[in-house]
């Protein structure tokens, strides 16, 4: 049992558990996929949406109930371990952690290129706008669990409601001849549109990294996750559906929700949706942020990774470090945003298939055919990489061959260090309590 001053300083509640999961898995994607889908499959892509949704509630409850199992700071590696072993349980850890490494400046930039583009300032604009979040971000995970989790309930509340008005104020405008024909582009489109959808779609892993730092996950982590869900639901569909009543096609939109917003709303709609666009960049790189620096610390502590990346705030320098230089050549364009988005896409997708599988060996029941369901549909996707497939590949090569080198004798005193370390570590100077509940 934690005890009071422990739960002070890391115990997460439903409510802000609920706005980790939502920040996680909305993203700058809500701003322009809306209206990809409908220019891909018409009405018809209002059904995609739904099949996501159907499809994510099974992964989300997958990861749920892993964390439940075992609510630690490893989150996705340990459920690997557990499975499978030491080495997938490393290469699934560094997956992730590349994953954040890579991706956070590439979306800060993403983000600092809508506030350049709706409010008129350039590519300087963009950068500075990326260089804040940044900062907010990292200075926010660098205060500690429960600063990110206030910050993420403040975001999390304010882009809930700032896309409800985007949708109500909308609504009004809509024509019901946008809804004929229903599916203009034939029934396969649908499929279309659900593969340009998935990266909306992704996120429920990283609050995995954070189970442990429930108070009672077994109680609150399911509920937390159902909460979230319920308001990811209502704000995709809702978007989707109003896309299309009052868009259309959304034929040439880049910016469809400020355009769903100039209707309801008239000349404040630039200014909202660039908040929208920061508020979206900043929640879903916090939460990321958070569960990184859990697991690279539980993996340090385990052996499969550096140990320095064990002392305390040690994986947010190297984060920090990381998104400097790579936020500066994507500012210099030396590096392009969607290939370094699309391998950093396929690092998180081999996050899924890992730790789905692992759910498949480590749960019973409805969880195991739910964990089944979630391996097959990550798996289809992880198939659409093409040749981005070589980035988790050489992340995979590089970490088998660390924990291979530690194991041969040169860090590790005996293997029983990797399996205490992953299930237990509670990042001990800072006064947390380890140990399965």
């Amino acid at each position: 049992m934690l005890s009071v001053q422990s739960t002070r300083s890391f115990g997460l509640g439903i409510a802000s558990g609920a706005a980790l999961y939502v920040g996680a898995v909305l993203g700058p994607g809500v701003l322009l996929l809306p209206a990809l889908a409908a220019q891909a499959a018409g009405p018809a892509s209002v059904l995609a949406w739904a099949g996501l949704l159907a499809a994510s509630l099974a992964i989300a409850a997958t990861f749920a109930a892993l964390g439940v199992r075992h609510p630690v700071a490893g989150g996705a590696a340990a459920y690997v371990r557990e499975a499978y072993g030491r080495v997938p349980a490393a290469v699934t850890g560094w997956w992730f952690y590349a994953g954040v490494l890579g991706g956070a400046p590439a979306v800060w930039l993403i983000g600092g290129f809508y506030v350049a583009h709706l409010t008129g300032g350039g590519r300087a604009v963009a950068v500075a706008a990326a260089a804040a979040m940044m900062v907010a971000v990292l200075g926010a995970n660098a205060r500690g669990l429960q600063a990110t989790a206030r910050m993420q309930l403040g975001l999390a509340t304010l882009l809930a409601v700032l896309l409800l008005v985007a949708v109500a104020s909308a609504l009004p405008s809509a024509h019901a001849a946008n809804w004929t024909p229903f599916a203009p582009h034939g029934w396969l489109a649908v499929g279309t549109a659900a593969n340009l959808l998935m990266l909306s779609f992704v996120g429920w892993e990283a609050v995995a990294h954070l189970a442990g730092d429930f108070a009672d996950p077994r109680r609150q982590l399911p509920r937390a996750m159902l909460a979230a869900f319920a308001i990811v639901a209502v704000l995709y569909l809702g978007l989707a559906v109003t896309t299309v009543a009052v868009l259309g096609g959304a034929q040439g939109s880049t910016v469809p929700l400020a355009d769903l917003m100039q209707r309801g709303l008239g000349g404040a709609a630039s200014a909202l949706t660039a908040g929208a666009a920061v508020l979206l960049t900043v929640g879903t790189t916090n939460a990321y942020v958070a569960g990184a620096t859990r697991l690279a610390g539980s993996l340090a502590e385990a052996g499969s990774m550096p140990r320095w990346m064990g002392r305390p705030r040690a994986p947010l320098a190297a984060i920090a470090a990381a998104s400097t230089a790579i936020l500066g050549l994507l500012a210099a364009g030396l590096v392009e945003v969607d290939p370094l988005v699309r391998a950093i896409s396929a690092c998180f997708v081999a996050v899924y298939v890992a730790a789905t599988a692992a759910g498949v060996r480590l749960l019973d029941g409805r969880l195991r055919g739910a964990a089944a369901l979630s391996l097959a549909l990550v798996v289809a996707i992880l198939a659409f990489s093409g040749p981005y497939v070589l980035a988790p590949a050489a992340v995979a090569l590089l970490a088998g061959a660390f924990v291979r080198a530690r194991a041969g004798g040169l860090a590790l005193p005996h293997a029983e260090v990797c399996t205490d370390g992953i299930r237990s570590i509670r990042e001990p100077r800072r006064g947390a309590v380890g140990g399965r509940r």
